[in-house]
C-alpha cells in the first residue's frame, strides 16, 4: 500500500527547510508498508505562491532526501508563512519503479495540478482515452496520471464557472472508479489543499495554538446528477450545493483582535501525524476535505437519493491515544519482529466488535446482507495473492466443518491463466490484505 502525507501551515511562519524535512519524516513513519519509489511537492514561491516543485527518487526514503537537501536551486532558510506540501512512497502497480512513474503526478510540465494517490482507478483506460482525444500527452504509465489531467481539463473548460478547488475535485471524483486516497494542489490554489478517499484510508490532523471550539465537523452535501463523460457534453454542471448544516467548517477559537494560525496534516496512517498532533478526524468514503484560508471543511456527495443518519453526518475530531514509540519499531529490531509479537493483540483488537464470548456467537457486518445467498451456494471459492491466500488455505478447515461446504482456495495470479468454470450458486470471496490487488480486480 503507498504513504501518504501532506503538510499546511497557514499563518504559521516555518522555514522551507522545516517544511521539507517534515515531509521527509513522514514518509519515513510510512517506510514499513514498503515502498520502490518515492517524492514529494512543494509550493516555490513564498508570497504568490504560483508554481510547483517536485523532487521524485527511486529506491528509499533516504535517497530522496539526499537529493532533496543537495540541490542548489532551494532556499532553505525561506520562511514561509503559509505553504502546502504533499509527499508520497509508492508500491508500484501500472509501470515499473521510476522517477516518472513515482508520484506526486503531475498535468502538465508546468505543474498546474500535483496529485498524490493511493488506490487503484479501474477506469483509468477510459478516461486516459478521452483525455488523449482532447489533446493531452501522457508520460508515465500509471492509472494516476489520468487525475492531475482531469483536473486540469475541467478547470480550463468550467473556467467560467469560477469553480472552488473542492468544487472542482469534487467534479473529478464523480469520474473515478475504483479505490483511492487523493491529495491535490494546484498553482491556480495556492496555500490550498483538499483531499478526499473512497476505500482507502485517509485521516487530518489539526494543530492549533488556540482552542478547537468543536469536537466535531458537521458535513455539508452536494446532491449527485451524474456526469458521465460524453463527446457532445462532458461534465455537465451539477446541482445546487444542499447544505444539511448551518455551517461544516472546524471551528478554532480566535480573539477579533488575532489571525487564524493552524497547520493541517493529510495522512493516510497516523504514524506520520503522532509526532505533530493527537487531534485527528478520519474521514468517509466519498468524503472531500478542503483547506481554504486556514478553514477545514468536509463536504460529500450525496448519491441518489438515499439520505443518510444523523450520526453519518458529522465527522469527530478524535484525539490519539497511541504514543509514537507504539506505532514504530519501538525495541524491536525489524517491522517483521514486531508483527509478529504483536499477533496475539493484533487477533484480539480484530475480534472486537464481532465476537462475544458470553454468547457464543460471531457477527460480521460485512457479510449480514448476503447470508441468505451464501447459505444457498453449493460450493464457496476464496481467490487471494499473499499472506491474504495463505489466510485463506488457513480458514478453509474451519468453514468446511461449520459450512459444509466444499472450499476452495486459488491464487488469483493462477486464476487468471485458466478457464475455470464459475456456476450460479458458487459463492466467491476475494480476498485483499491492504485494499484492491491488480490480481484480485482482474479476476
Amino acid at each position: 500500500m503507498c504513504g501518504i502525507f501532506a503538510y499546511l501551515n497557514y499563518q504559521v511562519p516555518k522555514t522551507r527547510r522545516f517544511v521539507l524535512q517534515t515531509l521527509i519524516n513522514a514518509l519515513k513513519r510510512l517506510e514499513y508498508r514498503g515502498y520502490d519509489s518515492a517524492g514529494i511537492a512543494f509550493e516555490t514561491a513564498a508570497k504568490a505562491s504560483s508554481s510547483i516543485g517536485t523532487v521524485k527518487q527511486r529506491g528509499k526514503v533516504q535517497a530522496l532526501s539526499d537529493v532533496v537537501f543537495e540541490k542548489k536551486d532551494i532556499d532553505f532558510d525561506e520562511t514561509l508563512e503559509t505553504h502546502v506540501g504533499i509527499a508520497h512512497t509508492r508500491w508500484a502497480t501500472h509501470g515499473v519503479p521510476n522517477e516518472v512513474n513515482s508520484h506526486p503526478q503531475r498535468s502538465d510540465p508546468s505543474n498546474e495540478f500535483v496529485v498524490i494517490h493511493n488506490g487503484i482507478i479501474t477506469n483509468y483506460k477510459d478516461l486516459k482515452l478521452f483525455l488523449e482525444t482532447k489533446g493531452f500527452l501522457f508520460e508515465s504509465e500509471t492509472d494516476t496520471e489520468v487525475i492531475p489531467k482531469l483536473a486540469k481539463y475541467l478547470y480550463d473548460e468550467l473556467e467560467g464557472e469560477k469553480l472552488s478547488f473542492r468544487e472542482l475535485v469534487e467534479r473529478i471524483i464523480e469520474q473515478l472508479e475504483g479505490a483511492y486516497a487523493l491529495v491535490f494542489m494546484s498553482t491556480h490554489f495556492p496555500g490550498q489543499a483538499v483531499a478526499s478517499r473512497r476505500g482507502s484510508p485517509l485521516l487530518v490532523g489539526v494543530k492549533s495554538s488556540k482552542h478547537v471550539v468543536t469536537d466535531h465537523i458537521p458535513v455539508a452535501y452536494t446532491s449527485d446528477k451524474g456526469h458521465p463523460i460524453a463527446p457532445d457534453k462532458a461534465f455537465a454542471s451539477p446541482g445546487p450545493l444542499l447544505l444539511q448544516r448551518t455551517d461544516s467548517t472546524l471551528n478554532i477559537s480566535i480573539e477579533d483582535t488575532q489571525e487564524l494560525e493552524v497547520e493541517y496534516f493529510f495522512a493516510s496512517d497516523a504514524s506520520a501525524v503522532i509526532e505533530h498532533t493527537s487531534r485527528v478526524i478520519y474521514l468517509e468514503d466519498d468524503d472531500v476535505a478542503a483547506v481554504s484560508g486556514g478553514h477545514l471543511t468536509v463536504h460529500r456527495v450525496q448519491r441518489g437519493t438515499v439520505r443518510e443518519s444523523p450520526e453519518k453526518r458529522t465527522r469527530s475530531v478524535e484525539t490519539l491515544k497511541t504514543e509514537l514509540k507504539q506505532i514504530m519499531k519501538g525495541s524491536y529490531s525489524t517491522f517483521m519482529q514486531k508483527e509478529i509479537f504483536e499477533q496475539p493483540e493484533s487477533i484480539t483488537n480484530t475480534m472486537r466488535g464481532r465476537v462475544n464470548f458470553e454468547t457464543a456467537t460471531v457477527k460480521l457486518g460485512g457479510l449480514s446482507d448476503h447470508i441468505s445467498t451464501i447459505r444457498r451456494c453449493r460450493r464457496l471459492i476464496f481467490i487471494a495473492c499473499g499472506t491474504s491466500f495463505h489466510s485463506a488455505l488457513a480458514t478453509r478447515r474451519i468453514l468446511e466443518e461449520t459450512t459444509e461446504l466444499p472450499v476452495v482456495v486459488e491464487l488469483a495470479s493462477d486464476f487468471l491463466d485458466r478457464n475455470t468454470p464459475i456456476f450460479r450458486d458458487d459463492v466467491c470471496f476475494f480476498i485483499s490484505q491492504s485494499g484492491p490487488i491488480r490480481c484480485d480486480l482482474a479476476t
